[in-house]
Protein backbone atom coordinates (compact mmCIF):
# COMPACT_ATOMS: atom_id res chain seq x y z
CA UNK A 1 0.00 0.00 0.00
CA UNK A 2 2.79 2.76 0.68
CA UNK A 3 4.13 1.77 -2.79
CA UNK A 4 0.83 2.33 -4.36
CA UNK A 5 0.63 6.02 -2.19
CA UNK A 6 4.17 6.60 -3.18
CA UNK A 7 3.39 5.99 -7.12
CA UNK A 8 0.37 7.98 -6.51
CA UNK A 9 1.50 10.93 -5.19
CA UNK A 10 4.61 10.75 -7.81
CA UNK A 11 1.86 10.96 -10.52
CA UNK A 12 -0.29 14.00 -9.11
CA UNK A 13 3.27 15.92 -8.56
CA UNK A 14 3.91 14.83 -12.18
CA UNK A 15 0.70 16.12 -13.53
CA UNK A 16 0.63 19.04 -11.81
CA UNK A 17 4.87 19.92 -13.39
CA UNK A 18 3.32 18.98 -16.59
CA UNK A 19 0.28 20.82 -16.52
CA UNK A 20 2.33 24.36 -14.95
CA UNK A 21 4.55 23.20 -18.48
CA UNK A 22 1.86 23.30 -20.86
CA UNK A 23 0.87 26.58 -19.43
CA UNK A 24 4.13 28.28 -19.48
CA UNK A 25 4.58 26.64 -22.98
CA UNK A 26 1.68 27.79 -24.35
CA UNK A 27 1.81 31.22 -23.24
CA UNK A 28 4.74 32.40 -25.15
CA UNK A 29 2.75 32.73 -28.09
CA UNK A 30 0.91 35.92 -26.36
CA UNK A 31 4.13 37.31 -25.89
CA UNK A 32 6.17 36.42 -29.33
CA UNK A 33 3.74 37.68 -31.66
CA UNK A 34 3.60 41.98 -29.80
CA UNK A 35 7.54 41.29 -31.11
CA UNK A 36 7.03 39.84 -34.53
CA UNK A 37 4.38 42.58 -35.29
CA UNK A 38 6.73 45.01 -33.87
CA UNK A 39 9.21 44.06 -36.23
CA UNK A 40 11.17 40.80 -35.52
CA UNK A 41 11.02 37.90 -37.13
CA UNK A 42 9.92 34.64 -36.06
CA UNK A 43 13.07 32.67 -35.80
CA UNK A 44 14.52 36.07 -34.49
CA UNK A 45 12.42 35.99 -31.68
CA UNK A 46 13.19 32.50 -31.26
CA UNK A 47 16.86 32.62 -31.21
CA UNK A 48 16.21 34.91 -28.50
CA UNK A 49 14.39 32.97 -26.31
CA UNK A 50 16.68 29.57 -26.64
CA UNK A 51 19.88 31.97 -26.48
CA UNK A 52 18.82 33.93 -23.26
CA UNK A 53 17.20 30.77 -21.43
CA UNK A 54 21.19 29.54 -22.15
CA UNK A 55 22.69 32.17 -20.68
CA UNK A 56 20.18 32.32 -17.71
CA UNK A 57 21.35 28.45 -17.53
CA UNK A 58 24.84 28.84 -18.04
CA UNK A 59 25.43 28.64 -13.89
CA UNK A 60 23.58 25.36 -13.92
CA UNK A 61 25.54 24.25 -17.27
CA UNK A 62 29.04 25.52 -15.26
CA UNK A 63 27.81 22.95 -12.42
CA UNK A 64 26.80 20.13 -14.36
CA UNK A 65 29.79 20.82 -16.57
CA UNK A 66 30.67 16.62 -15.78
CA UNK A 67 27.50 15.84 -18.07
CA UNK A 68 30.30 16.96 -21.51
CA UNK A 69 32.29 14.50 -20.79
CA UNK A 70 29.81 11.63 -18.83
CA UNK A 71 27.25 11.87 -21.75
CA UNK A 72 28.03 13.77 -24.24
CA UNK A 73 25.88 11.80 -26.79
CA UNK A 74 22.78 12.65 -24.63
CA UNK A 75 23.88 16.61 -24.44
CA UNK A 76 24.02 16.82 -28.03
CA UNK A 77 21.18 14.95 -29.02
CA UNK A 78 18.88 16.61 -26.47
CA UNK A 79 20.22 20.23 -28.29
CA UNK A 80 19.84 19.30 -31.89
CA UNK A 81 16.53 17.21 -31.53
CA UNK A 82 14.67 18.91 -28.79
CA UNK A 83 15.65 22.41 -28.97
CA UNK A 84 16.82 23.53 -32.82
CA UNK A 85 15.35 20.49 -34.56
CA UNK A 86 11.36 21.22 -33.72
CA UNK A 87 12.50 25.31 -34.63
CA UNK A 88 13.57 24.28 -37.46
CA UNK A 89 11.57 21.88 -39.05
CA UNK A 90 8.36 23.76 -38.30
CA UNK A 91 9.85 26.99 -39.65
CA UNK A 92 11.04 25.53 -42.96
CA UNK A 93 7.16 23.46 -42.83
CA UNK A 94 5.70 26.67 -42.29
CA UNK A 95 6.96 27.85 -45.64
CA UNK A 96 5.17 25.77 -47.76
CA UNK A 97 2.28 24.62 -46.12
CA UNK A 98 -0.53 25.91 -44.20
CA UNK A 99 0.35 26.74 -40.26
CA UNK A 100 -2.44 24.49 -39.06
CA UNK A 101 -1.81 21.42 -41.20
CA UNK A 102 1.57 21.80 -39.86
CA UNK A 103 0.87 21.78 -36.44
CA UNK A 104 -1.43 19.38 -36.66
CA UNK A 105 1.25 16.95 -38.31
CA UNK A 106 3.98 17.98 -35.76
CA UNK A 107 1.20 17.03 -32.56
CA UNK A 108 1.48 13.35 -33.90
CA UNK A 109 4.34 12.86 -31.62
CA UNK A 110 1.90 11.75 -28.82
CA UNK A 111 1.04 9.00 -31.53
CA UNK A 112 4.36 8.47 -32.58
CA UNK A 113 5.67 8.08 -28.48
CA UNK A 114 2.85 5.59 -28.40
CA UNK A 115 4.51 3.59 -31.24
CA UNK A 116 8.22 4.17 -29.42
CA UNK A 117 7.19 2.73 -26.59
CA UNK A 118 5.09 -0.35 -27.57
CA UNK A 119 7.38 -1.35 -30.61
CA UNK A 120 10.40 -0.46 -29.97
CA UNK A 121 10.88 -0.73 -26.44
CA UNK A 122 8.29 -3.70 -26.36
CA UNK A 123 6.50 -2.25 -23.61
CA UNK A 124 3.01 -2.14 -22.91
CA UNK A 125 0.50 0.60 -24.29
CA UNK A 126 -2.66 0.99 -22.23
CA UNK A 127 -6.25 1.11 -24.43
CA UNK A 128 -6.78 4.44 -22.20
CA UNK A 129 -3.58 6.11 -23.70
CA UNK A 130 -4.66 5.10 -27.19
CA UNK A 131 -7.93 6.16 -27.04
CA UNK A 132 -6.39 9.51 -24.74
CA UNK A 133 -4.18 10.47 -28.20
CA UNK A 134 -7.07 9.81 -30.84
CA UNK A 135 -9.23 12.23 -28.82
CA UNK A 136 -6.36 14.93 -28.46
CA UNK A 137 -5.38 14.22 -32.61
CA UNK A 138 -8.83 14.98 -33.33
CA UNK A 139 -9.46 18.07 -31.22
CA UNK A 140 -6.16 19.52 -31.88
CA UNK A 141 -7.16 19.60 -36.05
CA UNK A 142 -10.74 21.94 -34.73
CA UNK A 143 -8.42 23.56 -32.60
CA UNK A 144 -6.04 24.90 -35.61
CA UNK A 145 -9.16 24.59 -37.94
CA UNK A 146 -6.54 22.47 -40.24
CA UNK A 147 -9.45 22.05 -42.75
CA UNK A 148 -9.10 25.97 -43.57
CA UNK A 149 -6.18 25.79 -45.64
CA UNK A 150 -5.47 21.91 -47.14
CA UNK A 151 -2.59 22.30 -49.50
CA UNK A 152 -0.19 19.68 -49.06
CA UNK A 153 3.11 20.24 -50.70
CA UNK A 154 5.31 17.24 -50.22
CA UNK A 155 8.58 18.47 -48.36
CA UNK A 156 5.97 20.77 -46.73
CA UNK A 157 4.61 17.34 -45.10
CA UNK A 158 7.71 16.08 -44.69
CA UNK A 159 9.41 18.94 -42.75
CA UNK A 160 6.40 19.06 -40.59
CA UNK A 161 6.78 15.13 -39.92
CA UNK A 162 10.63 16.62 -38.99
CA UNK A 163 9.38 18.11 -36.54
CA UNK A 164 6.93 15.46 -34.98
CA UNK A 165 9.74 13.02 -34.92
CA UNK A 166 12.32 15.64 -33.30
CA UNK A 167 9.10 15.73 -30.13
CA UNK A 168 9.90 12.57 -29.81
CA UNK A 169 13.49 12.38 -29.48
CA UNK A 170 12.65 15.30 -26.54
CA UNK A 171 10.66 12.36 -24.92
CA UNK A 172 13.14 9.64 -25.51
CA UNK A 173 15.87 11.19 -25.05
CA UNK A 174 14.52 12.81 -21.54
CA UNK A 175 13.89 9.84 -20.26
CA UNK A 176 16.73 7.97 -21.29
CA UNK A 177 18.79 10.62 -19.06
CA UNK A 178 16.61 9.10 -15.95
CA UNK A 179 17.89 5.72 -16.78
CA UNK A 180 20.31 3.40 -16.60
CA UNK A 181 23.68 3.27 -13.69
CA UNK A 182 24.54 6.83 -14.66
CA UNK A 183 21.50 9.22 -14.56
CA UNK A 184 21.57 12.53 -15.97
CA UNK A 185 20.26 15.67 -14.00
CA UNK A 186 17.62 16.93 -15.87
CA UNK A 187 18.88 20.52 -15.41
CA UNK A 188 22.15 19.79 -16.48
CA UNK A 189 20.86 18.37 -19.62
CA UNK A 190 18.12 21.04 -20.10
CA UNK A 191 21.16 23.71 -19.12
CA UNK A 192 23.67 22.20 -22.04
CA UNK A 193 20.88 21.44 -24.21
CA UNK A 194 19.78 24.91 -24.46
CA UNK A 195 23.06 25.78 -25.07
CA UNK A 196 23.90 23.26 -28.23
CA UNK A 197 20.68 24.59 -29.29
CA UNK A 198 21.21 28.05 -29.48
CA UNK A 199 24.64 27.57 -31.14
CA UNK A 200 22.98 26.02 -33.78
CA UNK A 201 20.02 28.23 -33.95
CA UNK A 202 22.74 30.99 -34.32
CA UNK A 203 23.91 29.72 -37.59
CA UNK A 204 20.03 29.15 -38.93
CA UNK A 205 18.53 32.89 -38.16
CA UNK A 206 21.91 35.16 -38.51
CA UNK A 207 21.09 37.27 -35.80
CA UNK A 208 23.62 39.94 -36.54
CA UNK A 209 21.02 41.26 -39.41
CA UNK A 210 18.55 41.86 -36.38
CA UNK A 211 16.83 45.13 -35.87
CA UNK A 212 18.19 44.97 -31.85
CA UNK A 213 16.41 48.68 -31.67
CA UNK A 214 13.06 46.80 -31.62
CA UNK A 215 13.82 45.82 -28.07
CA UNK A 216 14.77 49.22 -26.75
CA UNK A 217 10.92 50.57 -27.73
CA UNK A 218 7.39 48.86 -26.76
CA UNK A 219 4.73 47.00 -28.61
CA UNK A 220 1.23 46.49 -28.31
CA UNK A 221 -0.59 43.68 -25.87
CA UNK A 222 -4.06 43.77 -25.77
CA UNK A 223 -4.17 47.74 -26.42
CA UNK A 224 -1.64 48.48 -24.11
CA UNK A 225 1.68 49.71 -24.84
CA UNK A 226 3.91 47.88 -22.94
CA UNK A 227 8.36 47.38 -22.85
CA UNK A 228 9.46 44.81 -25.43
CA UNK A 229 12.30 43.89 -23.24
CA UNK A 230 9.38 42.63 -20.71
CA UNK A 231 7.64 40.64 -23.33
CA UNK A 232 11.14 39.08 -24.06
CA UNK A 233 11.93 38.76 -20.33
CA UNK A 234 7.99 36.21 -19.85
CA UNK A 235 9.14 34.78 -23.10
CA UNK A 236 12.89 33.64 -21.72
CA UNK A 237 12.16 33.30 -17.78
CA UNK A 238 8.69 31.60 -18.00
CA UNK A 239 8.13 30.33 -21.18
CA UNK A 240 10.88 28.54 -21.48
CA UNK A 241 13.13 28.30 -18.43
CA UNK A 242 10.21 27.35 -16.28
CA UNK A 243 8.77 25.77 -18.61
CA UNK A 244 11.68 23.42 -19.23
CA UNK A 245 12.62 22.87 -15.74
CA UNK A 246 8.82 21.81 -15.05
CA UNK A 247 8.06 19.97 -18.20
CA UNK A 248 11.71 17.77 -18.01
CA UNK A 249 11.30 17.29 -14.06
CA UNK A 250 7.48 15.87 -14.57
CA UNK A 251 9.07 13.34 -17.27
CA UNK A 252 10.75 11.63 -14.27
CA UNK A 253 7.17 10.94 -12.88
CA UNK A 254 4.67 10.42 -15.72
CA UNK A 255 4.05 7.21 -18.01
CA UNK A 256 4.56 8.52 -21.67
CA UNK A 257 1.20 7.86 -22.82
CA UNK A 258 0.11 10.46 -20.25
CA UNK A 259 3.41 13.22 -20.72
CA UNK A 260 2.64 13.08 -24.82
CA UNK A 261 -1.13 13.85 -23.93
CA UNK A 262 -0.95 16.29 -21.61
CA UNK A 263 1.70 18.09 -24.04
CA UNK A 264 -1.61 18.46 -26.62
CA UNK A 265 -2.76 20.70 -24.13
CA UNK A 266 -0.40 23.29 -24.72
CA UNK A 267 -1.78 24.41 -27.99
CA UNK A 268 -5.00 25.05 -26.29
CA UNK A 269 -3.89 26.72 -23.44
CA UNK A 270 -2.07 28.75 -26.20
CA UNK A 271 -5.14 29.49 -28.50
CA UNK A 272 -7.53 30.48 -25.32
CA UNK A 273 -4.60 33.01 -23.98
CA UNK A 274 -4.55 34.75 -27.49
CA UNK A 275 -8.21 35.07 -27.15
CA UNK A 276 -7.96 36.81 -23.90
CA UNK A 277 -4.87 38.49 -24.22
CA UNK A 278 -4.69 39.40 -28.32
CA UNK A 279 -8.22 39.31 -28.77
CA UNK A 280 -8.14 36.77 -31.11
CA UNK A 281 -11.60 34.98 -31.75
CA UNK A 282 -12.60 31.57 -31.26
CA UNK A 283 -15.26 29.77 -33.11
CA UNK A 284 -17.13 26.67 -32.63
CA UNK A 285 -14.93 24.12 -33.85
CA UNK A 286 -12.28 25.53 -31.78
CA UNK A 287 -14.40 25.58 -28.28
CA UNK A 288 -15.47 21.99 -28.87
CA UNK A 289 -11.86 20.90 -30.03
CA UNK A 290 -10.86 22.10 -27.06
CA UNK A 291 -12.98 20.54 -25.08
CA UNK A 292 -12.01 17.27 -26.97
CA UNK A 293 -8.34 17.51 -26.63
CA UNK A 294 -8.78 18.23 -22.44
CA UNK A 295 -11.06 14.80 -22.57
CA UNK A 296 -8.26 13.35 -24.24
CA UNK A 297 -5.71 14.03 -21.38
CA UNK A 298 -8.26 13.34 -18.91
CA UNK A 299 -8.80 9.74 -20.15
CA UNK A 300 -5.53 9.35 -21.01
CA UNK A 301 -4.47 10.19 -17.06
CA UNK A 302 -6.10 6.82 -16.46
CA UNK A 303 -3.92 4.72 -18.13
CA UNK A 304 -1.46 2.71 -15.84
CA UNK A 305 1.60 4.11 -14.77
CA UNK A 306 4.70 2.26 -15.99
CA UNK A 307 6.94 -0.41 -13.31
CA UNK A 308 8.72 1.77 -10.95
CA UNK A 309 12.67 0.44 -11.82
CA UNK A 310 11.76 2.15 -15.10
CA UNK A 311 11.06 6.27 -14.82
CA UNK A 312 8.84 8.07 -17.19
CA UNK A 313 8.92 9.63 -20.30
CA UNK A 314 9.23 13.37 -20.78
CA UNK A 315 6.05 15.53 -22.14
CA UNK A 316 7.01 17.69 -24.71
CA UNK A 317 6.69 20.58 -27.43
CA UNK A 318 4.86 22.92 -28.21
CA UNK A 319 3.68 25.19 -30.02
CA UNK A 320 1.28 28.81 -29.49
CA UNK A 321 -1.93 29.54 -30.39
CA UNK A 322 -1.15 32.86 -32.72
CA UNK A 323 0.29 30.01 -35.35
CA UNK A 324 3.62 32.06 -36.40
CA UNK A 325 5.72 30.91 -33.53
CA UNK A 326 6.19 27.47 -31.85
CA UNK A 327 6.23 27.54 -28.22
CA UNK A 328 8.29 24.55 -27.83
CA UNK A 329 12.23 25.18 -27.89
Amino acid sequence: MRVSGDHSQQRNAGLGLALLSAFTFGGSGVAAKPLIEAGLAPLEVTWLRVTGAALVLLPLAWRHRGLLTRRPGLLVGFGLLAVAGVQACFFAALSRIPVGVALLIEYLAPALVLGWVRFVQRRPVSRAAAVGVVLAVGGLACVVEAWSGLSFNPLGVLLALGAAFCQVGYFVLSDHGSDGQDPADPLGVIAHGLLIGAVVLTVVSRPWGMDWTVLAGRADLAGSRVPAAALLAWIVLVATVLAYLTGVVSVRRLSPQVAGVVACLEAVIATVLAWVLLAEHLGVAQVVGGAVVLAGALIAQTSTPKAAAAEPVAASAPVEGDREFTARG
